[in-house]
């Protein structure tokens, strides 16, 4: 015999997973879409609060934010200016301390021409250039501040130039100015449009110590280099006009090569051709106080908040075209930890599932529901009304009546008391065979049944009904809080009559100045306009067609609204909007109400508010074709709605 061995699936994704589960994210979305958002501005929502316990971008943006205000109280931006007057005090000092012990004329000079420097340190260090020092401890101190600020500008742009800086000897200088003439070279050769790919790999491989960032191809390196004078540039623009001017003044004497100031300047030249879009002139909010940081420390300092202002931008999806893809990855790791790119990848295929589950598409519209996403939307509400009508008993739909005995509609349910369905006999016979055990079941005895063993097979009327529910879409139901409610109501009797009642024909009416048929994606994905006017006249007119179109079902025309009517159509088809209402619509809305009534149909309207003039017209229609009246609270609508269907379905609508 064949032997078999199990264990755990090695051949990739396990096949028998279940699907990644969003119905509970299609109903937050669905519920957002219904109180009038948009698609878009209801995904977004739902990135942004999570579900279930998973973070979203809000908790991300929160956690950042204290990031960004840490980073705003790093240090003092200004304190290279601080550490320069500091090294020009320690060298003038100690040339004066020279000069005191000497008794020669020259040094009664010098110490008067020290005495009339300028106050500012930049001022200052441009006087001393052809300065002849005495001490040769305050020289090398004074001509540290040039090699220190030289090192630090270099460092600030390029993040490994320091330690090669550091260094005394004039050929780290000399591979400095060389990789600046190689660069400049490759960044034009880019600009060209020109095939870099052989060049980059040689720069790197000449040149890639000074890059610990390791780029990986030309645009990395960009971009790198590109942030980084941003960052040198916002900063300065940071410091007051006083401490920017001395500051500028240092860099360009630190910089007194004319080689490497022109290399210099050819970089910043090609870098801001390259990267014109980024923010190089806004000032840094910084705060008050923390440890003085040199240029290269202000810098990066800089360079740092900027990239957590730039990830907060991206986590905040405000912008025109905002997606989950523009997120870097590698910056949220790094400020943020593991935790939040796990958060971020379950964000996104949440997303990518929506899509690929068929609840949302993309066309050249945006974002669209698809029927699935309104089926699922319309299960929801439907379930919400169910279980108001449990709640109040109003309806009676708990009986389980779902028609008398005449066609069967494939499914089962278990007996109870008062039941006149068919006994569903296999059903009813596997259910006792199962509930028994194997010494229960004696071979050649009959086997023995329970009460809860029995199922009915239930069935449906006959009797088709061509309904249709006229919904009023002026702007004074979203004002009033009235629009979910309403599209809820609509969305759960359209999937009701779908799944349970699949002979009627429903047709969903809009109207505002004008009425128009929706199907149950355009009803679910509906905006509110600002159109004044409602044409109750229209939308009967278009009941009357639809009923017309099913002459053997029975006729129901049912009326959420909120307004008395105020327009109508003219004889050449023109909407006719007054307000208040006149003479002309009132009667033009009698005589589609008179149409309706003479086929046969009863208009049941619900009323929302309490417009005493709709009050008056609605009653006065009520009496008119034998219809009625309800005036539910708005959180009761779908309960009215749906139960008064179901009862007009058992032949009880009010004639």
């Amino acid at each position: 015999m064949s032997r078999f061995r199990y264990g755990p699936w090695r051949g990739g994704p396990d096949p028998l997973a279940p699907p990644f589960d969003v119905r509970a994210a299609m109903d937050r979305i669905g519920e957002d879409v219904l109180a009038s958002s948009s698609i878009e501005e209801a995904l977004r929502d739902l990135l942004r609060q999570g579900l279930d316990g998973q973070g979203g971008l809000d908790r991300l943006s929160e956690r950042l934010r204290r990031l960004r205000e840490l980073a705003r109280r790093r240090g003092d931006l200004g304190g290279t200016l601080d550490q320069v007057r500091a090294a020009l005090d320690q060298a003038l000092a100690t040339e004066r301390d020279a000069l005191a012990r000497s008794d020669s004329p020259d040094a009664r000079l010098a110490e008067m021409e020290l005495a009339t420097l300028p106050d500012n340190a930049a001022g200052a260090i441009r006087a001393l250039a052809d300065y002849q020092w005495t001490s040769p401890e305050a020289k090398e101190i004074f001509d540290s501040i040039a090699r220190q600020l030289r090192r630090e500008v270099l460092d600030a742009q390029f993040a490994g130039l320091k330690q090669a800086m550091e260094s005394p000897d004039p050929a780290a200088m000399a591979a400095v100015k060389d990789m600046l003439a190689d660069l400049n070279a490759l960044l034009a050769a880019h600009a060209r449009s020109e095939d870099t790919t052989e060049q980059f790999r040689e720069f790197m491989a000449k040149h890639g110590q000074f890059f610990p960032e390791n780029p990986q191809n030309v645009e990395e390196l960009i971009d790198a280099l590109a942030r980084r004078q941003a960052a040198a540039q916002r900063m300065l623009n940071s410091l007051s006009p006083e401490q920017r001017d001395q500051l500028g003044q240092l860099i360009n004497q630190a910089l007194a090569d004319a080689d490497l100031a022109s290399e210099m300047a050819q970089l910043s030249d090609n870098l801001r051709a390259l990267r014109p879009g980024l923010d190089r002139e806004s000032r840094v909010g910084m705060r008050p106080g923390g440890e003085s940081l040199g240029y290269s420390e202000a810098v990066q300092a800089v360079a740092e908040l900027a990239e957590l202002e730039d990830l907060g931008a991206q986590l905040s999806q405000s912008y025109p075209g905002a997606t989950l893809d523009d997120i870097d990855v590698d910056a949220l790791e790094r400020h943020l930890g593991r935790d939040a790119v796990t958060d971020l990848e379950a964000l996104r295929d949440l997303e990518r599932e929506l899509e690929r589950q068929g609840f949302l598409r993309r066309d050249t519209d945006g974002l669209r529901l698809t029927p699935r996403a309104v089926r699922r939307m319309g299960q929801t509400a439907l379930r919400r009304v169910f279980q108001q009508l449990a709640a109040s008993g109003l309806g009676d739909h708990d009986d389980h009546r779902t028609g008398s005995a005449d066609e069967l509609v494939g499914s089962t349910r278990p007996w109870v008391f008062g039941d006149e369905l068919p006994i569903d006999v296999p059903r009813t016979v596997g259910n006792a065979y199962r509930r028994t055990s194997s010494v229960e079941r004696i071979p050649g005895r009959a086997l023995r049944l329970d009460v809860a063993d029995f199922e009915v097979a239930e069935t449906e009327r006959r009797t088709a009904a061509a309904v249709a529910l006229c919904v009023d879409l002026s702007f004074s139901m979203l004002q009033d809080g009235r629009w979910a409610p309403m599209k809820q109501t609509a969305l759960a009797l359209t999937q009701l009559i779908e799944t349970r009642f699949r002979q009627d024909a429903l047709q969903v009416i809009g109207f505002n100045r004008l009425a128009r048929q929706l199907s149950g994606v355009e009803l679910a994905e509906i905006e509110p306009e600002w159109i004044q006017g409602t044409n109750l006249q229209h939308a009967l007119m278009l009941a009357g067609r639809h009923v017309r179109r099913h002459p053997e079902a029975e006729p129901v025309v049912l009326v959420i609204t909120d307004g008395e009517p105020t327009a109508h159509l003219t004889g050449g088809g023109d909407a006719v909007f007054h307000y208040p209402t006149t003479a002309q619509t009132v009667r033009a809305t009698v005589a589609e109400v008179d149409e309706l009534a003479r086929y046969g149909a009863v208009i049941n309207t619900f009323m929302l508010g309490d417009d005493p003039g709709l009050a008056r017209f609605v009653d006065a229609i009520a009496r008119r074709c034998g219809g009625r009246v309800f005036t539910p609270d708005t959180d009761r609508l779908g309960e009215y709605v749906v139960a008064d269907y179901l009862r007009s379905r058992r032949g009880g609508s009010g004639r």
